[in-house]
Order: C-alpha cells, then structure tokens, then sequence
C-alpha cells in the first residue's frame, strides 16, 4: 500500500516509523511533514486543512490510503472529502470527531449514556459562568473552551480572579477563535491521570498499552500546561481490575453511544482518565492518536501496523489478532526555551546523525526543519526521545542518557518523566 500521512508533528513521525516497519507499506508520504519525517517519508507542501489540495496530492500520488492524524483536519471532515473522492481514509468523518471538537457534544453524550465523568455545567456568556463559578465556590474550577484549542483550551482556576481571567480571554479576547464562544465548567477531579488509545471500527474496541503524559512545562507539574512534555507505557498504575471496569463503563459504552448517536467511530479513539477514589472517569475524548502518546505506545506494538490501519478503514478490525510486547516504553520532550509562551525558532540541533537518529533510541521529530545539512528547530516541541527497554526504570535512563547528548540554544526537558509511575 502507498500511504499519505496528513500532519508534521512528533505523532506523525511516530506513525510514519511504524509504517515504515510493515512489509504491507509501499511508498510513504506526508504533508506537509518536518525535517525530520522527510528522512523517512516524501513530504508534500500541502497544508493539513486544505482538503481540495490534499485530495489532488492523494490522485497525484495514486496512494491506497490516507490517514489523517490530527484534530483540525478530522474535525473539519477531512475524511469526509477524502472518501468522497474515492480514498479509503484512516481516521472518524466529522459527525463522529466531534467527539473532540466539541466539549459540549462530548459531555452530553457521557451523561445521556451514563459514562462516569466530572459534573459540569454549560455556558455562552462569560457572566452567567462567573456567577455559576461564584455560586459553587469550589476551587480549582476546570473551564473548557467547547472546540480545538490545539490542546490548550482548558484552565484550572485556583480563585474567583483567574476564573473570571480565563473567561475572559477564552469567551471575550478570544484568544482561541470561536472555540471560546460556549464553555464547559467542570468539578475539579484527583487521582492520577492515564491515556488509553484504543483501536476500533466501531464494531470492536482494541485497547493500546495505557500511558500517562506530563502535561506541565516544568519538574513536579509546575508551569504552564503544554502539548506533553513526555510520557511513559505502560502505566504500572492502570492494573488490570481498572482496565476491565473501564472497558465495561467507559469503552463499550462509548463505542455503543456513538452508534446510537449515528456517528459510528473508525480510527484510533483517545480516553484521557482520571483514576479517581470513586472509580475511573472520563476528563476528555479525542479523535486520534495522542501526541506524545503515539510515541511510547505504536513501538510497543508487535502486530503489523498497517494491517490493523486498513482494517480499521475497511471495518473488518475484529478479524486482526493485536498483540503487544511485554516491555516498556519512555518518551522525553526536548522543547525550545520560553515554551509554550514565544520561543525563537532557527536554532542548530547538534548530537544527531544524518537521518536525525541517535544511537540507542528513536529520535521523533515533532518541530524540526532541514536546511544547509543539518537539522534546526522549528517549534515549540522539538523532538521526542523515545527509548524500548525491558523496564521502564531503563527505558528513562536510556532516553534521558540519550537526551543529554542532543543540544540547541535554549533546550529544556522535564527531569521527572514517570516519576509519579515509579512512586517517587
């Protein structure tokens, strides 16, 4: 099969690295890619949300399928377009990214099918949610913008004050377009939180490894919260008693309400958990592979990767046997200085080889260009460093060791990556 991979992120890399293993896979494309990605797939100037452009590079290159990795591009019904113009496409059409795309949708959906989640309420005007907030007097408030916010879309106000800031920015200045025009507020949830990506067709579900992200910029979950400064597989935390309560009170019915909904689910369906004293719950749904997610999760996976992709395409899922190493993995963020705030861009990367590798670990390039022979960065998280090992103790010494011997001007990582795993 020739695949197009839409996307240019750290996830689009990881995904490229494991079709790139499978004998099935002819040629590989991405568009519009990175620096990175280029080592090991053709990219294609097109950019991920222009459907008429992507639709003429997918004829051009006469490819048997396209996957389409982020959450804009889903949400707007790329794979809508796509699979009128005759191409089997990897990912949920628009009715059922909307999962993702909208809070509110995604909400109501749990509450009408009884899925365990935080109480909430919804708003469209920023003094009738202050006062809600006001009224309850419980802090921290968690406040959502209802669509995309490339993953930045929630707060959590620790006061009166910076909930009243966070309605502000997010339903008057803006600052996230019409994402902000309503809001979900929801109760504050505790416990540790864990991602489980699960395959499905809408006729099966095939949970993946869970992992658990490091959303905060700095050490101890301190700073601003950020795309994922790293993450682990799998969680020592998700035991198996929680894995078969959460397939039988939150996948199953998941997969179950979308089809009562008319909006059966293909692709890979995103749980961002909460393991609360009550039992686990659901803080948020996405519609594709998470971002740092892909990265520890798809080198876990010993089953041929594009057969499982078409076979999720084609609904024929429940005739794959999907197995899974019995190791773990480690992923560490090196991200550009002042990130997620501004950042400059342009800086050399040293450490790495001609393909963008280094030794001992899979290098993923999330913000990288290529220029003058040799890599520099080009966003805000700049390369995933992922390492495989038979515990996740060495997984994380393989990947930090490897971390220490990449540099650019301004680098940072976080240094407690699966720490809270390990109980330290």
């Amino acid at each position: 099969m020739d695949i197009l991979v839409i996307g240019s992120g750290g996830r689009e890399h990881a995904i490229i690295r494991k079709l790139r293993q499978s004998p099935r896979v002819g040629r590989l494309y991405c568009a519009p890619g990175n620096g990175g990605i280029a080592q090991d797939a053709e990219c294609c100037p097109v950019n991920a949300m222009d459907k008429a452009g992507m639709l003429a590079l997918a004829k051009e290159k006469a490819v048997d399928l396209v996957f389409v990795a982020p959450d804009d591009p889903l949400g707007a019904g790329m794979v809508d377009y796509l699979e009128e113009g005759g191409f089997l496409c990897y990912g949920p059409n628009c009715q059922a990214a909307q999962i993702e795309s909208s809070k509110v949708f995604s909400k109501n959906l749990m509450k009408k099918y009884g899925i365990p989640t935080a109480g909430y309420e919804v708003f469209d005007d920023p003094a009738a949610a202050l006062a809600y907030i006001k009224s309850q007097n419980q802090y921290p408030a968690v406040i959502k913008a209802d669509g995309l916010a490339v993953g930045k879309g929630v707060v959590i106000a620790q006061n009166e004050k910076e909930a009243a800031e966070a309605l502000h920015s997010l339903m008057e200045d803006k600052i996230f377009g019409d994402s902000g025009n309503r809001v979900v507020v929801e109760e504050f949830l505790t416990g540790p939180e864990v991602t489980v990506l699960a395959f499905t067709d809408g006729k099966v579900m095939r949970p993946m490894a869970a992992s658990m992200d490091h959303k905060r910029a700095h050490d101890g979950d301190q700073g601003p919260n950020t795309g994922g400064m790293g993450t682990i597989a799998p969680t020592p935390l998700y035991t198996e008693e929680i894995a078969q309560t959460c397939m039988e009170k939150i996948f199953m019915p998941t997969m179950e309400a979308m089809n009562a909904e008319g909006r059966p689910f293909k692709g890979c369906l995103y749980f961002g958990l909460m393991l609360t004293p009550q039992g686990p719950k659901v803080i948020e749904y996405n519609s594709r592979f998470g971002d740092p997610e892909a990265q520890v999760v798809l080198p876990l996976l010993e089953t041929d990767f594009a057969e499982i992709v078409e076979a999720t395409a084609r609904g024929t899922l429940g005739d794959v046997d999907i197995r899974w190493s019995k190791e773990a993995c480690a992923c560490v963020i090196l991200a550009s200085g002042g990130y997620p705030g501004g950042y400059e861009k342009g800086k050399a990367i040293t450490g790495l080889d001609e393909k963008g590798q280094a030794e001992g670990v899979e290098v993923i390039h999330a913000g990288t260009q290529y220029e003058n022979g040799g890599f520099a960065t080009s966003g805000g998280r700049v390369l995933g460093i992922t390492a495989k090992a038979p515990t996740l103790e060495e997984a994380l010494s393989r990947a930090y060791a490897a971390a220490d011997r990449i540099h650019f001007e301004g680098c940072f990582c976080r240094r407690d990556i699966g720490a809270r795993a390990l109980g330290r």
